[in-house]
């Protein structure tokens, strides 16, 4: 069950041209992701997140990425942030997820320092590809901590990097995302200069230190990335073979070569699924995943996105001039398709 409606997949369709254009979601479709509580869906319940299971969540995001791949990725990306939740303090957790139209947005590069000051923290850096950052009400980062503007190392000499959740009134967004591809993710840069935060505001993301009960903050997070992050490749190559279709119609050995490429998907996406239902299971049963676990998510999520790769890099040629205009859909989801790839964890191994 992938939650998406005919009705909702067409609110979002019928927008995605003007948001590419526009550089960020259309209205109708932010209206979406907040009436949804989607942006919310990865927060714990009891701070007022709906607390969907991962293969929900997984599912969800791959059949939005369908529709619209800039959209599928501010819900994702953004989504995924509102999971830092369940490692925050309880009482913190709710104010922020009870944020009216609360969406978190960051980035996960240590681009930035904290230095300590009394009960919390000085943090100013700069971070980029904050994807959703117009409609932000919090961001969260990674920083080094400082203390006399000195690093502090860990037990193996290297700087130690905490995360924090600040809320948008200390950042400032730089509008400097202008790739080919996701226009409408506005995955834009962003600084804070000298902003004290408490020390509550930073976290440590481990099944260790979850404030949140439930199964999906024992679920390792590079195991989340991988599984939601191939999700929406996946939902963008499907997009491309649907609209590659109409292109390769008259061309029989470009149907051929988009059948052999559909089933190809279709394979690859079961076994995802297969090995991502299997480790929620073990996680939902009150078990944890072993490394030969995780290696198995991980190897499933880059051989879906190899494929989908695959899949859109050869059929793109028998598309004809009309999928290198750039106001066609098929440019657009190609574009996104490409784009969206280049994030550095679907890179081949």
């Amino acid at each position: 069950m992938n939650q998406l409606s005919q009705r909702d997949a067409q609110r979002i369709a019928r927008h995605a041209a003007a948001a590419d254009i526009a550089g960020f979601l259309h209205p109708v479709q932010q209206a979406l992701l907040h009436r949804r509580g989607w942006l919310t869906m990865l927060a714990p319940r009891a701070a007022g997140g709906t607390e969907l299971s991962l293969p929900q969540v997984v599912r969800l995001e791959q059949a939005v990425a369908a529709v619209d791949g800039s959209m599928g990725w501010v819900l994702t990306l953004c989504a995924g942030a509102g999971w830092f939740a369940g490692f925050l303090s309880p009482a913190l957790a709710r104010q922020i997820i009870g944020t009216p139209r609360a969406c978190l947005a960051g980035s996960g590069a240590p681009t930035g320092y904290a230095d300590e000051d009394g009960d919390g923290y000085r943090i100013t850096g700069r971070w980029d590809y904050a994807s959703g950052a117009p409609m932000a009400t919090h961001f969260t980062l990674n920083a080094v901590l400082r203390v006399n503007g000195q690093p502090l190392l860990d037990a193996q000499g290297a700087p130690r990097i905490r995360a924090f959740l600040v809320p948008a009134a200390l950042v400032q967004v730089e509008d400097n995302w202008r790739s080919i591809g996701m226009r409408a993710s506005a995955s834009h840069s962003y600084r804070i200069d000298n902003a004290w935060v408490s020390k509550d505001h930073g976290f440590t993301i481990s099944p260790d230190t979850a404030t949140a009960d439930g199964p999906l903050y024992r679920f390792p997070f590079y195991s989340l990335a991988y599984v939601t992050l191939a999700a929406n490749v996946a939902g963008m190559a499907s997009h491309f073979i649907e609209l590659a279709r109409e292109c390769t119609h008259r061309r029989n050995k470009g149907m051929a070569l988009l059948e052999e490429k559909e089933q190809n998907l279709q394979a690859a996406r079961a076994g995802f699924h297969a090995v991502l239902d299997r480790s929620w299971a073990q996680i939902a049963a009150g078990g944890t995943l072993t490394d030969e676990d995780m290696l198995a998510i991980q190897t499933r999520s880059l051989t879906l996105v190899a494929t989908a790769r695959a899949a859109v890099n050869d059929l793109y040629p028998y598309c004809g001039l009309y999928a290198a205009h750039q106001d066609s859909p098929i440019n657009r989801v190609w574009r996104d398709f490409h784009t969206a790839s280049q994030h550095s964890l679907l890179l081949p191994a």
